[in-house]
């Protein structure tokens, strides 16, 4: 029984890493360079407040769903005895995969509760508008750094794979 609980659960974590992590090189990589190249800058904010309201909310359940299967794939595979254990390399990367993925966390909801509230409070305030542009760079910035580390996780998913 084991085995299918296990399989399912990784099926589910790696489909929520593939949302998570596909949705923001989609967005990077393509969405966002075809909006700069075609759009200007009225229509390229509204497209992008578009695609980000769609893909905040799958991004939202992948976290959820990670965090889940990830508790279920910890208490059933053999070897994993919890965080802050260092004893082996496999445990070492696995702390400092949990550990980038926390900062990851972090990040997207600190964008989503905190960053994207107060870019468009400012954004509605005529005296304030010159912080905006500041404000939704630095937003951007967190975005791609978040992509890096998804991209460093995977790595690490891949060494843990070998090890």
């Amino acid at each position: 029984m084991n085995i299918v609980i296990l399989s399912v659960c990784q099926f589910f974590h790696l489909l929520a890493t593939v949302v998570w992590i596909g949705g923001m090189a989609m967005i990077l990589l393509v969405i966002l360079p075809g909006a700069r190249n075609s759009l200007d800058a009225k229509n390229m904010g509204g497209i992008m407040k578009e695609v980000a309201s769609r893909f905040t909310p799958l991004a939202n359940a992948s976290i959820v769903i990670l965090v889940i299967t990830g508790l279920l794939i910890g208490h059933v595979e053999k070897g994993f005895f919890g965080f802050g254990t260092w004893e082996t390399q496999w445990k070492a990367v696995l702390v400092l995969k949990h550990l980038v993925v926390a900062a990851m966390v972090a990040i997207h909801f600190y964008r989503g509760m905190l960053l994207q509230p107060r870019i468009a409070r400012l954004a509605s305030q005529a005296n304030t508008s010159f912080q905006v542009p500041n404000l939704q760079k630095f937003s951007l910035r967190l975005v791609k750094i978040n992509f890096g580390f998804g991209i460093f996780v995977l790595l690490l998913s891949g060494i843990l794979s070998s090890l």
